[in-house]
C-alpha cells in the first residue's frame, strides 16, 4: 500500500513537472491579455495622456523638446535598435528562419513563424485603425513615423517575432540554461525595440506597453497551439 501511494505520488509529481510550462503559459496569456485590455481602456478614456506626456518629456532636455537627453551616440544606437522592429527587418527574419525550418523539413515550425507574424501584422493594423490615436507632437519625433499610434507596431511585432522565434529554437535545445539564454535574448531585443520608440518620440509609453502585452499574448497563444499540435500529432508522425 505504501509503495502504491509512493508510486502514485511520483506519477503526479512527474505530471506536474511536465504541465508546469503549459500552466505558466496559460497564466501569462491571461495576464498579458488583461493588461492590454486595461491599458486600451485607459487610452480610450484619455486617462493615460497626462502620464504619457510627462514620461516622454522626461526624455527631452528641459526647454528644448527637440533634443533628447543623453550622449549623441545614444540617439544613433536607438535609431539602429528601432530598425530591428521594422516590418522590413522582421519580414526578412521571418522568411529566413521559416526557410531554414523548411529546409530541415520542420514544416510546423516554419508555418508557425509565418502565421504568427502575418496574423500579428493584421491585428496590429486593425487595432491602429480602431483606436486612431495621434502620435506625439512632431517636435518630439526624432525619426519618421506613419499611421496611428496605438498600439506600437514595432513593440508588438518585435515581441511576436522574437518571442516566437526564441520559443521555437528552444524546442531543439535540451539544456535549460541554454533555453533560458535564448528566451532572455528574445525578450531583451523586444524590450529594447519598444524602449527605443519612446526615446525617439514616435510613440507614447502606453502604446509600447500595450504592444508588449499584446505581442507577448499573441506569441504565447501560438506556443500553446504548437504544444497542442505536438500532443495530437507528434513531430515525425504521419
Amino acid at each position: 500500500m505504501k509503495m502504491s501511494a509512493w508510486a502514485a505520488g511520483g506519477r503526479w509529481l512527474a505530471l506536474a513537472r511536465r504541465e508546469v510550462g503549459l500552466i505558466a503559459a496559460l497564466l501569462g496569456l491571461a495576464l498579458a491579455t488583461l493588461a492590454f485590455l486595461e491599458i486600451a481602456d485607459d487610452v480610450a478614456e484619455g486617462d493615460a495622456h497626462a502620464i504619457d506626456r510627462a514620461m516622454l518629456m522626461s526624455l527631452r532636455v528641459a526647454g528644448d523638446p527637440e533634443r533628447p537627453i543623453g550622449p549623441s551616440w545614444l540617439l544613433t544606437a536607438a535609431t539602429d535598435v528601432t530598425a530591428l522592429g521594422s516590418v522590413t527587418v522582421l519580414a526578412m527574419v521571418v522568411l529566413f528562419v521559416a526557410g531554414l525550418f523548411a529546409a530541415v523539413r520542420r514544416w510546423r515550425e516554419a508555418a508557425v513563424m509565418v502565421l504568427a507574424a502575418g496574423g500579428g501584422v493584421a491585428l496590429s493594423q486593425g487595432l491602429k485603425a480602431l483606436f486612431g490615436r495621434d502620435r506625439p507632437d512632431e517636435a518630439l519625433r526624432l525619426v519618421e513615423a506613419v499611421n496611428a499610434s496605438f498600439p506600437s507596431g514595432h513593440a508588438m511585432l518585435s515581441a511576436v517575432v522574437y518571442l516566437t522565434l526564441g520559443a521555437l529554437v528552444a524546442r531543439f535545445v535540451r539544456r535549460r540554461r541554454v533555453k533560458a539564454v535564448v528566451m532572455a535574448g528574445a525578450v531583451g531585443v523586444a524590450l529594447l525595440v519598444g524602449a527605443s520608440r519612446v526615446y525617439l518620440g514616435v510613440h507614447w509609453p502606453s502604446d509600447v506597453l500595450a504592444g508588449w502585452c499584446l505581442g507577448a499574448a499573441w506569441a504565447l497563444g501560438w506556443w500553446l497551439a504548437v504544444q497542442a499540435l505536438d500532443r495530437r500529432w507528434p513531430a515525425g508522425e504521419g
